[in-house]
This record gives C-alpha cells, sequence and structure tokens, in this order.
C-alpha cells in the first residue's frame, strides 16, 4: 500500500507593506494647541529674531499679519502728522501686536518696536483667521488677548484723565517692574529712557527727571546702572 505524502500548510498571507502603511494612517492627528499654533513656524507661520530697537512693522505699512511676542518686550508708538512720536503701549511675551489686519484695515496705525531681544511669529491674517474659525482653543486665546488689552486701554484712559503726571509714571514703573503688594524690590527688564517714559505718560522729560529725583530720594526706586522698583511705590498711586 503506498502512503500518500502529507499535505503541507499553506502558510499565511504577509501583511503587505501598504496595507501597514493605511492602518498607520488612520492614526487620529494630535490634538490642536493654540500655544504651539503661535509659538512655531508652519504654513503661513513664519519667525522672527528681533534686536532691540529693530522695527517689526512700522505705520504706515501694509497691514497684511499679525504678530505674536514669545519673548521680549514691544513698545507700540505712533506718529502724528506734524511728526510728534507718543508711546501707546508696550507689550511682552504671550501678546498680540498688529490684530488690526483682522479687522480689515489696510495699513498698521502705530509702529512696534522691540525694547529688548525679542523673538515673533508672524502668523498671515487668512491663517489666523482659518484657525480661529476651525479651533475653539485659538479662538479661546485671541479673545482672552483682546479683552486684556481692552482693559488695559481703559486703565489708561482713566489714569490720563484722573491721575497727575507723578501718579502716571507711578503707575508706568509698577507695570514695567510688574512689582506687587509684598515688600520686594523688583528690576525692571527692559530698559526705558526718560524720553520714553515721557512719551508714555504725557509730560516732559525735565518733569519725568524731577519725580525719578523725587522716587529716589524717598527710596521708591534705585537707579545704579538697572532701574529697581519697591514695591511701596505703589503708595503714591493709592495717595489722594
Amino acid at each position: 500500500m503506498v502512503s500518500r505524502p502529507k499535505a503541507v500548510p499553506k502558510a499565511k498571507p504577509r501583511t503587505k507593506p501598504a496595507a501597514r502603511t493605511r492602518a498607520r494612517a488612520k492614526a487620529p492627528p494630535p490634538p490642536f494647541s493654540a500655544e504651539a499654533f503661535v509659538s512655531t513656524v508652519g504654513a503661513g507661520r513664519t519667525n522672527a529674531n528681533c534686536k532691540p530697537r529693530s522695527y517689526i512693522f512700522r505705520q504706515g505699512a501694509r497691514c497684511e499679519a499679525l504678530f505674536y511676542v514669545r519673548k521680549g518686550q514691544v513698545e507700540l508708538s505712533v506718529v502724528s502728522k506734524e511728526g510728534k512720536e507718543r508711546v501707546v503701549g508696550m507689550v511682552g511675551p504671550g501678546s498680540f501686536i498688529g490684530e488690526g489686519c483682522l479687522a480689515g484695515h489696510p495699513l498698521y496705525l502705530a509702529s512696534a518696536r522691540a525694547l529688548t531681544d525679542a523673538a515673533v511669529v508672524r502668523v498671515e491674517a487668512a491663517t489666523m483667521i482659518q484657525a480661529i474659525q476651525d479651533h475653539p482653543e485659538m479662538a479661546k486665546l485671541f479673545i482672552a488677548h483682546l479683552l486684556q488689552r481692552n482693559d488695559q486701554i481703559e486703565s489708561d484712559l482713566i489714569d490720563q484723565l484722573f491721575n497727575s503726571s507723578e501718579k502716571r509714571l507711578a503707575r508706568l514703573l509698577i507695570m514695567l517692574s510688574q512689582v506687587g503688594t509684598q515688600a520686594n524690590l523688583k528690576t525692571v527688564v527692559a530698559p526705558i529712557s526718560q524720553e520714553t517714559m515721557a512719551a508714555r505718560v504725557g509730560t516732559t522729560r525735565s518733569r519725568i527727571n524731577y519725580f525719578m529725583n523725587k522716587f529716589r530720594k524717598l527710596g521708591l526706586i534705585e537707579y545704579n546702572g538697572e532701574l529697581k522698583v519697591h514695591s511701596s511705590l505703589l503708595n503714591v498711586i493709592l495717595r489722594e
């Protein structure tokens, strides 16, 4: 009797590389991060490093993008038709500047200049609008910025209308140093000249010099190569 050869079991078909590639492609994309979006480069986003006193954009230039400040301090200023310049704001990390492009402004209404070494991300207007429409987290971050900016503008307006130039200077120094209510001494990180202080406060340089000397004699500030502000300067603002 002739024995029949045993049947050899069929090998299981191997997964084709294309099938494995399709399986990997179905993995969900990483969650959207608003902070990462405005802090990194990509489609419609470019990074720029700015040296002190260099312009990020100038008043009157085409307003096609906004900028997110990642590092450093930035000064916003406006020049009148007569050539008179006024500082209208100072912002730091986490702030947007040039956001008027989202409202359809054809030109920048102010100039932005770095006070210190700064790093910014330029975001094209169309790219930012799309991100706000597609991602609630992006809309939330931008709305929070607008609310904070609006509160700052209202506070500045009240300061200009009702406070003396001495109180306005004290408030500016407190903002620059971010000093709190606890008894301590904070250094103003961004260098600022008395001319810039005068433009920001809305007075003359001689008046700024007078008040700075007064604050120093009272022990409210120190100035020896770098400006330091004591929390007791708050009493100047609170004083009637």
